[in-house]
């Protein structure tokens, strides 16, 4: 429920205010921040420029008296010596001078003055001259030392007097920034965002055609030009908004009939693509011969087949020799054309419907021969040995040949006998493993090879 004009206005005045405070107090800190870091700032640089200042007074007044106490010394005018040590404590820059009067054999005498109130150097500079005299030309003595002590508190004087000046300074700086920046904020944004919600609060389903237009100059092309722009691109959505509902709604009943009639096509197309999934499931992508899941379903079938009818069954094991080595010295792409000539060498080799040659692990593939004795599959293994021979795919790393070859390990499992078909994998596997010891590059089956050819087997 929309709220009354009494309730609504205080809320909407209470967040301008909001808005307005939060500037104010950020403008403020903003302000406060920058008058600690410059007054710190110009505050460490004035006090620096002090300490350059007093040290060149003091070296001045090293030049002015050096030369002047360094001839009284040698006269021995102490009277003179101790007006001269009085008159350069009157200097302000000076806290204390201390005169020491070292003559060729005489006691090392001190002249000193300090000004009323000193207690020590502190932060001011201390400067240290040794006074000589030359009583003929070519001759040097040294004859004396003199030390000036800046006064501290004339440096502090000084640094107070000109801190005030940089607070007052930096403080009016920085109002008239905050004051500039809360005057711009209140003209280019406060006034026009107050337009903006005056606009929106009197938008009705019956008046969305009226568009919002603020009172600057058209060459303003920012925030709130994009603003003014995007409410009025939602007041025509809008209206289009309630056009489109009445279309939509007349033709919402023709979509239904047409979204039956997808349905049953989409349930159509569904179909086709889970058969075609299935046979992707069964397939191997690489080399196009069914995968190890079809191998395990062909191999269950033609198990009960063989036990049904009394044939025989004969498996091949198929392993490329030395695979490894060939991936690592010609790469893995280069490996994989490999392995597609491989199957289509055994493929091209079965010529009856029912056997089959499957991939069933990385370089290792697996033949099926139904109804084949172990003679017949053993010539069988050797075609397809030669075969993959006279692919002729180069192989230099290779232990057996300089081109790729295979390994077959051959098993038979005779009519009648009652065997899992995982013994006669196992048995085949060892004769695959006996073909890899030997040497490679051959057929290997059982030890005993009197297979007799059974009627109504291939031979």
């Amino acid at each position: 429920m929309i709220p009354p004009p009494e309730s609504a206005a205080p809320l909407a005045l209470v967040r301008q205010r909001s808005l307005g405070w939060r500037l104010v107090w950020a403008t403020l800190v903003f302000c406060a921040l920058f008058i600690m870091v410059s007054v710190l700032a110009l505050t460490w640089s004035a006090w620096n420029e002090g300490l350059t200042r007093m040290d060149a007074e003091l070296a001045q007044i090293e030049q002015i008296y050096g030369d002047t106490l360094s001839k009284a010394i040698w006269e021995l005018d102490r009277e003179g010596l101790q007006t001269h040590v009085r008159s350069a404590k009157g200097i302000p820059s000076v806290g204390k001078i201390i005169l020491t009067v070292t003559l060729a054999n005489q006691p090392a005498e001190i002249f000193e003055s300090a000004r009323t109130g000193w207690t020590g150097p502190g932060w001011a500079p201390v400067r240290k001259l040794q006074l000589t005299y030359a009583p003929f030309p070519g001759a040097r003595e040294e004859i004396g030392e003199l030390v000036l002590f800046g006064d501290e508190k004339v440096l502090w004087q000084r640094l107070r007097s000109q801190l005030a000046t940089i607070v007052v300074a930096q403080l009016l700086q920085s109002l008239m920034l905050a004051g500039l920046i809360m005057l711009m904020f209140n003209r280019m944004v406060t006034v026009h965002v107050r337009r903006i919600a005056s606009h929106l609060e009197g938008v009705r389903p019956g008046n969305l055609g009226t568009h919002l237009s603020l009172e600057r100059s058209s060459q303003s092309q920012d925030e709130l030009t994009q603003l003014v722009s995007g409410v009025n691109q939602l007041q025509g959505s809008l209206a289009s908004h309630l056009e489109r509902q009445q279309r939509y709604e007349q033709e919402l009943a023709q979509h239904r009939d047409r979204l039956a009639q997808l349905v049953q096509e989409r349930t159509a197309e569904l179909q086709a693509a889970n058969e075609r999934l299935q046979s992707l499931a069964r397939t191997d992508p690489l080399t196009g011969l069914p995968n190890r899941r079809h191998f395990d379903e062909a191999k269950a079938t033609e198990m009960r087949r063989a036990r049904r009818h009394g044939h025989s069954l004969s498996l091949l094991i198929c392993d490329i020799d030395s695979f490894k080595d060939y991936n690592d010295h010609y790469g893995h792409a280069m490996g994989d054309t490999c392995l597609r000539a491989v199957a289509q060498a055994l493929r091209n080799q079965l010529g009856r419907a029912g056997d089959m040659v499957a991939r069933i692990g990385g370089e290792e593939f697996g033949v099926l021969l139904p109804a084949t004795s172990g003679p017949a599959a053993l010539m069988l293994a050797e075609r397809l040995r030669e075969a993959v021979a006279a692919c002729a795919i180069e192989h230099l790393h290779s232990t057996c040949a300089q081109v790729v070859t295979i390994s077959i390990g051959l098993a038979v499992r005779e009519s009648g006998a009652t065997e899992e078909f995982g013994a006669l994998f196992q048995r085949a596997d060892q004769a695959l493993y006996r073909a890899k010891a030997a040497g490679r590059n051959q057929v290997v089956g059982p030890e005993n090879r009197d297979w007799p050819a059974k009627k109504g087997e291939a031979a």
